[in-house]
């Protein structure tokens, strides 16, 4: 077949052999990428029309207990390390509010200072100050209990990407301490619990090949989750990665739209790391298919101590400037963001089968 003809299918089917999902991977040309992508905004204007959903991530903390190679946080960079009190986490979301932010993203590195008492502490707070909006945890990998304590505090949703669905591939992205089955384990444990759930991979990651994209893209088939973050790796100057080439805008916008047509529900952003390695990189995810922006609400001063990535987007702006700039920026491609949850209509898929 074609991958035109492989195109087709997957809008039909809804999936893919693997062999067939590493040709469509690894040999697109320009007009087959513009092909998916036509068809993925179709698939996107058709259920959720123009609108684009906004999230406000708050980064409350760059500590992190992990040495990920990829990692700009990672525990043995020089990072200058910082910590959100409760009350900055507030006001960052009162602020937010204001603004018209009706989903809040705490995003960490893996501190174990925010133990459970203390999450569960500031998840409550959010949810009694803001009962209308979602609250969507980026924690890392934790125990089921502490996902359990703080899905019962008030947490709507959690984003935890697998990075990559190949375990020789996962292995080699991080230190032997961190293990790919962990990560599986708690994929399943969050949608088990009744999290709305998000996974993802980065694009270009060291070593990486189309078949392992291939087995990114049958674990999502099966897995189901209701927002997929997929975004380019970038590399950071103090890991052992700095002097490797980071992902492509080319292969990034492609695959948005191979998730788009295969899983039309989903909550897709236009990630940061697109934006950072093209001006116009997150206008152009949109037309590909993505429908999410996730602004920063972090207070300014703490922004680009933040830095998973050299060169991370970061603006100074409020947060209701950010809006406005956003809005305008989407508004010349034909699309509004909408004051709105967006919560996602999908159900979790298969029960727990972990990819090999």
């Amino acid at each position: 077949m074609t991958n035109i003809e492989l195109i087709q299918t997957l809008n039909q089917q809804k999936h893919l052999t693997f062999e067939q999902w590493t040709q469509l991977i690894g040999t697109f040309t320009e007009r087959e990428q513009a092909y998916a992508a036509d068809l993925a905004r179709e698939i996107s204007l058709a259920r959720f029309g123009n609108k684009i959903f906004f999230r406000g991530i708050i980064e409350f903390t760059n500590y992190c207990k992990n040495d990920c190679l990829y990692c700009g946080i990672r525990r043995s960079s020089g990072a200058s390390r910082y910590r959100l009190s409760k009350e900055d986490i507030l006001l960052s979301c009162e602020d937010g509010y204001r603004a018209g932010f009706r989903t809040f993203v705490l995003q960490g590195g893996e501190d174990p200072w925010f133990s459970d008492e203390r999450m569960e502490e500031i998840v409550k707070a959010i949810r009694e100050g803001y009962p209308d909006c979602a609250i969507t945890l980026s924690l890392g990998e934790r125990s089921r209990e502490s996902y359990q304590r703080l899905f019962d505090a008030g947490a709507d949703r959690y984003l935890l990407r697998h990075e990559t669905a190949d375990k020789q591939h996962y292995e080699s992205l991080h230190p032997p301490e961190i293990s790919f089955e962990n990560r599986m384990r708690c994929l399943y444990d969050l949608r088990d619990i009744g999290y709305q759930t998000g996974c993802g991979m980065m694009v270009g990651t060291p070593g990486q090949r189309p078949e392992h994209l291939a087995r990114d893209m049958l674990f999502m088939c099966g897995f189901r989750p209701q927002m997929i973050g997929t975004g380019p790796f970038l590399p950071h100057h103090d890991t052992p990665f700095a002097k490797e080439p980071g992902g492509t805008v080319k292969q990034t916008l492609y695959l948005l739209s191979l998730i788009r047509i295969l899983l039309p529900w989903v909550l897709l952003p236009a990630t940061t790391a697109l934006g950072t390695i093209d001006p116009k990189g997150r206008e152009r995810g949109i037309l590909a298919g993505a429908n999410v922006l996730m602004p920063n609400l972090s207070p300014p001063g703490v922004r680009k101590k933040y830095e998973l990535y050299d060169n991370k987007l970061c603006t100074g702006d409020e947060a209701a400037e950010s809006l406005r700039i956003l809005r305008e920026r989407i508004c010349q491609i034909g699309y509004d963001l909408t004051v709105d949850r967006g919560d996602s209509p999908m159900t979790g898929g298969q029960k727990r089968e972990y990819p090999r």
